[in-house]
């Protein structure tokens, strides 16, 4: 994987120092202490979670926001719990990951063509952050994304991530409006960035276990992603002869 450039090397460190919302700031130290009892001898990250991955990539995967017992506990975008568990080996069989699993933050992970970050950096109560929590948040993705400057394709997992995105788009000044821009499974919107919006159900074990999202479902929004970014990257003339 790439080295990161300083710039987002600069804006993790802050995202991780960040302590803006009191009501997030209280629960992720919160769990951090008191533990879940199958980890109770693991040290908890317990502050903001990074994104991770790929600099140079042209697809970025937006969640929702740290597990309480999965990125805050081991510093990683879905890692050590079960939205991980499902996405982490999907992602390695389309080639957008190095390994199937992704347990702690060391475990040799590479993302490939491919970054993941989220909403909101800190876990919230409930998965339910606030406005004023997004709102906080808010300039670390504009950042990310201005970093990042090979997009093609945003997976928005979940409608928060997709909201995210698309009020991400309006301050950039891509879109005036979110009016027609609707949340739905596989739902595809190409914006005037030439950025590709792709929807999918967030793979949460409510999701997951009841069957709503499932790992044929969830390789198609991947397999489209990577279809997405390698015709928007072919010159004109490579489309001219196909």
């Amino acid at each position: 994987m790439p080295k990161l450039p300083l710039a987002l090397t600069n804006l993790n460190q802050e995202v991780v120092s960040c302590v803006r919302c009191p009501r997030l700031v209280a629960y992720r130290e919160q769990v951090g202490r008191e533990k879940r009892r199958a980890y109770r001898e693991c040290d908890y990250w317990a502050r903001p979670v990074p994104g991770f991955g790929d600099p140079n990539a042209r697809v970025v995967v937006l969640g929702l926001a740290p597990g309480a017992h999965g990125s805050n506990r081991t510093g990683r975008p879905f890692t050590g719990d079960a939205s991980g568990k499902f996405m982490y080996p999907i992602l390695h069989e389309v080639g957008f990951a190095s390994q199937p699993n992704a347990d702690y933050r060391d475990d040799n992970l590479k993302l490939l063509d491919c970054y993941i970050t989220a909403a909101v950096r800190c876990a919230p109560p409930d998965n339910k952050p606030l406005p004023s929590e997004l709102a906080n948040c808010a300039p670390f993705l504009d950042r990310e994304l201005a970093i990042l400057k090979r997009v093609k394709v945003v997976v928005a997992l979940g409608k928060i991530g997709f909201d995210a995105y698309l009020n991400h788009a309006k301050r950039s000044g891509t879109i005036e409006s979110k009016a027609g821009l609707v949340f739905a499974h596989r739902a595809s919107y190409k914006l005037p960035n030439g950025v590709v919006l792709l929807a999918s159900y967030h793979p949460s074990n409510q999701n997951t276990a009841t069957g709503k999202l499932t790992k044929p479902m969830f390789r198609a929004v991947f397999e489209e992603a990577k279809e997405i970014a390698a015709s928007a990257s072919e010159s004109p003339t490579r489309r001219n002869a196909s």
